[in-house]
């Protein structure tokens, strides 16, 4: 294998391909040797359709620093637009290795404001988008014996975020549906996992700057470019990252993080039994030095990124 090119003769679908991390990781991908399935419906940050030609123009810079790519506009809500862009893959290379769900949209507010329509709208481009896009490649992967999915999370949903149910409660399923889909599909060599990451782009330009700690926030963010993604995400592609599976990363700038994943902490027993006052008394004194704090990402990356 070249190292240059560790995907040669590779096939990678990227989702919301048309800007921001998406658009790098198809230019890194289609820079590394694989042809590129460019998806994008050209939406704006809220999800709302719009006329462009974002993935026409990344697959354009790709052809034209000698790279194979073809577009995609289809909705990963849409299970019929899944399995087209699947199959968009299949008809012009032949073959489909890896899918990076990397598609989203943010429509944020407190919770106690949020529409079912936002969130609703939210959940379905997250969430069943990575079902979506994941249940149609399976199909090919399968019958090839290999495949790998990798799909975009977020500390939002993996720590907390204010302002962002819906966000979160999308990012952190797609880390549980990342683990059951590298449960149910590793009889096949198919291998899921997870990215978290840390870039300034469109998603993250909405943060809000009204206090000096989110200005400081911001200023962190926007050291951090969308390219710091590829590596890794292109590693979990490659045939070297052929044993990953199940796993939740998240990269900040040059850090790449392995994330915990839910395990018991600490446990509390009565032989005979729990009453409501011996949970008063006992479990709840008991198991609170280990209560998980209600804090946000940044507190918890509350470090310069290095």
């Amino acid at each position: 294998m070249d190292p240059n090119t560790p995907l040669d003769g590779r096939v990678v679908l990227v989702t919301g391909a048309g800007g921001g991390i998406g658009r790098a990781l198809a230019r890194a991908a289609a820079a590394a040797g694989a042809a590129v399935v460019v998806n994008d419906i050209g939406a704006t940050l809220d999800g709302r359709r719009e006329t462009s030609d974002a993935a026409a123009d990344v697959v354009a810079a790709i052809a034209a620093a000698g790279g194979r790519a073809v577009a995609s506009g289809e909705d990963v809500s849409d299970p019929d637009g899944a399995a087209a862009m699947v199959a968009r893959a299949t008809d012009a290379f032949g073959r489909l290795d890896a899918v990076i769900n990397n598609a989203g949209i943010l429509r944020d507010g407190f919770f106690h404001k949020m529409s079912f329509a936002d969130f609703d709208a939210v959940i379905r481009v997250h969430l069943y988008g990575t079902f979506n896009v994941s249940r149609a490649a399976a199909e090919v992967m399968r019958a090839q014996g290999a495949g790998s999915l990798i799909h975009m999370t977020s500390t939002s949903g993996l720590v907390g975020n204010l302002a962002q149910a819906n966000y979160s409660a999308a990012k952190l399923g797609i880390a549980a549906l990342s683990k059951s889909m590298a449960l149910d599909l590793a009889r096949w060599n198919i291998r899921s996992n997870c990215i978290a990451p840390f870039a300034w782009s469109r998603m993250t330009s909405s943060i809000k700057t009204e206090t000096p700690e989110q200005e400081a926030r911001v200023a962190r963010l926007r050291e951090m470019t969308p390219e710091k993604i590829a590596p890794l995400a292109l590693h979990l592609a490659s045939e070297a990252g052929a044993e990953v599976t199940g796993q939740i990363f998240a990269v900040r700038n040059n850090e790449i993080f392995l994330m915990s994943q839910p395990r018991p902490l600490r446990s509390v027993h009565r032989g005979e039994g729990w009453r409501i006052d011996t949970v008063a008394s006992h479990a709840m004194p008991a198991l609170r030095a280990s209560f998980v704090p209600l804090d946000v990402s940044a507190d918890v990356f509350g470090w310069d990124p290095v």
